[in-house]
């Protein structure tokens, strides 16, 4: 074992994650600053327990730019009642806290990407420690594990809950047997591309029912997409066994993203034009953005074109772009 694996987490909780009943408190990280010479990170926690049973760890504002999860979740514990759950629920509705309190996705503090971070460092940057404590003290105690995610800022998604194919097809089945519970518009069999470093990672590698979201997006969310989101949570811990109760099934259409044809990246700097709106049909070749050159008048546009047929799944939010930024995604309907 290393000298780092020793290392004590320096992440409090202020809160006994065993006790029965329903608990508010904080992850509290110590951080010394120019504004607080003996300060803290307060990261918002809940924890409801009764009696032996599963442990379900949701998680929203990984990336501080996404509202979904947080709306949900900071609701839930609210109004989670310990007498409805056989169980127990850990809700940090923003994981990343700095970054969820200044909007953005990377934290303000060390430009720490928190699904980028894991395992982290129990000595490392604020955002390393954080990861850490995740990794060493929370996952570990779950048997399922729903993270919220929305396309923040610079994407935009239509509504999803998701599940990773995984060599261990038994582990498989059941994240995709909850993704299904969670009804969601649609559901997908998710490719990521870059999964080193991940939470998603860090979980299913620990043999975890893992799944995750992506609700909208452009740095803000709907009426819609928090209804989801709500009864998505709920549904979970309900197809868990964790809460009483059935699961309030609606229609989800199934997609999966076979390959990495599905993305379409901007090789130039403009400004982009959406040539077919979200959930509109694809066709291999199709035209699906262009990028307009805004340093002259006369050039003509790039085009960005798709790489299969399908349906557009996500596209680039703000009205400019830069060259590798992901323009369009496209994903295959399998019903």
């Amino acid at each position: 074992m290393s000298a780092k694996s020793l290392r004590p987490s320096p992440v409090a909780p202020t809160v006994d994650l065993e006790r029965e009943g329903k608990r508010h408190g904080f992850l509290r990280l110590p951080y010394s600053r120019d504004d607080s010479a003996w300060g803290s990170v307060m990261i918002p926690i809940a924890v409801v327990r009764n009696g032996s049973g599963p442990v379900a760890l949701l998680t929203g504002g990984n990336h501080g730019d996404e509202y979904e999860g947080p709306l949900a979740l900071f609701d839930l514990a609210r109004t989670l009642d310990p007498r409805q759950v056989s169980g127990t629920v850990i809700i940090v509705p923003a994981m990343n806290y700095p970054a969820f309190r200044t909007g953005t996705r990377t934290s303000p503090i060390d430009k720490g990407n928190m699904n980028r971070t894991f395992p982290g460092r129990p000595d490392g940057t604020v955002t390393e420690k954080i990861a850490d404590y995740f990794q060493r003290e929370l996952l570990p105690r779950a048997d399922i594990v729903l993270d919220f995610h929305s396309g923040g800022r610079t994407l935009d998604f239509v509504p999803f809950c998701a599940a990773h194919i995984l060599p261990d097809k038994a582990q498989e089945a059941k994240a995709f047997a909850a993704v299904e519970a969670f009804s969601a518009p649609y559901s997908m069999s998710m490719l990521e591309i870059d999964a080193v470093g991940m939470f998603d990672t860090a979980a299913e590698e620990m043999g975890k029912v893992f799944v995750t979201t992506e609700l909208g997006g452009g740095g803000t969310s709907r009426a819609e997409t928090v209804r989801i989101a709500r009864r998505g949570a709920a549904n979970l811990l309900r197809h868990a066994g964790i809460l009483e109760g059935e699961v309030e099934r609606e229609r989800t259409r199934w997609l999966d993203m076979p390959s990495g044809d599905c993305f379409s990246f901007a090789e130039h700097d403009g400004m982009i034009e959406p040539m077919v709106d979200l959930g509109g049909a694809v066709e291999r070749g199709e035209v699906v953005a262009r990028i307009h050159d805004i340093t002259r008048t006369g050039g003509e546009p790039h085009e960005i074109r798709a790489k299969l047929s399908g349906m557009l799944a996500a596209r680039h939010f703000p009205g400019l772009v830069k060259a590798g930024d992901c323009a369009a995604v496209v994903a295959v309907m399998l019903d």
